[in-house]
């Protein structure tokens, strides 16, 4: 064992004699997929669970067993699944399958768009940065906070009367 005394010391005993070489070296992010050539990630978004699957295809959405424009019938919601596709420049290359469970179609859109962007960066890594920069890979913890007893809603009081 060597006589370690001070922090240069340690840092020649660990390995790294230099202020660069001591900080840890980030392992390369490698692409995850399933024996069929799937990516999967979960999305969550206010109550809405998604679980997602993307392979590459013609960009067919199928969210628990109907359609994107069956399920999300408003555009709103479709231009929010679609957002994931557009901002990292992959529009028309995955096939999507997603089953969402919980909330409401608002909610479940985003659950969806959270479970693409996981998908999309863990089937190609190099996706990442766009994806990240654009938030899409940040899961929205804000969810509705519940009644309280003696109050209307969860803040909001009866109104007072004086008599």
């Amino acid at each position: 064992m060597a006589d370690i005394k001070s922090l240069d010391d340690l840092k020649a005993a660990v390995g790294g004699s230099t202020p660069d070489a001591a900080a840890p070296m980030a392992a390369p992010r490698v692409a995850v997929r399933d024996a069929q050539g799937r990516a999967y990630a979960t999305g969550k978004r206010k109550n809405a669970i998604a679980r997602v699957w993307i392979k590459p295809g013609s960009g067919k959405v199928v969210v628990n067993g109907k359609t994107m424009a069956e399920y999300f019938a408003r555009p709103v919601l479709q231009m929010i699944l679609r957002q994931p596709f557009t901002v990292a420049g992959v529009e028309g290359q995955f096939d999507v399958m997603a089953t969402v469970v919980g909330g409401g179609l608002s909610g479940q859109a985003g659950a969806v768009k959270h479970g693409v962007s996981k998908a999309l960066q863990l089937y190609e890594p190099s996706l990442r940065g766009a994806l990240k920069a654009a938030g899409f890979l940040t899961r929205d913890s804000r969810v509705v906070e519940r009644k309280k007893y003696g109050k209307a809603k969860a803040r909001k009081s009866f109104q007072f009367s004086k008599r």
